[in-house]
C-alpha cells in the first residue's frame, strides 16, 4: 500500500491556521528558529510539511 503524501503548506496556508499571527512575525520566528521546520524550494518559495506543522503546534501546546 502506498504511503500517503505529506501535504506541503504555503506560508499563507500556515498563517490561515494561526489567527492573529502576522507574516512578519512568522518570518521572525523562522529567523530565530522558533517556527516549524521549513523547506526552501529552488525558486525561493517556502513550504512546511503538514506533519511538521502539526508537530510544532503540539510542542507549543505542551509548553503552554
Amino acid at each position: 500500500m502506498a504511503k500517503p503524501r505529506d501535504e506541503l503548506l504555503t506560508i499563507p496556508q500556515v498563517l490561515n491556521e494561526l489567527p492573529g499571527v502576522s507574516r512578519s512575525t512568522f518570518y521572525r520566528w523562522r529567523q530565530l528558529r522558533k517556527g516549524p521546520k521549513s523547506i526552501k524550494l529552488p525558486n525561493g518559495s517556502v513550504r512546511i510539511r503538514r506533519s511538521e506543522f502539526n508537530r510544532w503546534l503540539a510542542d507549543r501546546e505542551d509548553a503552554a
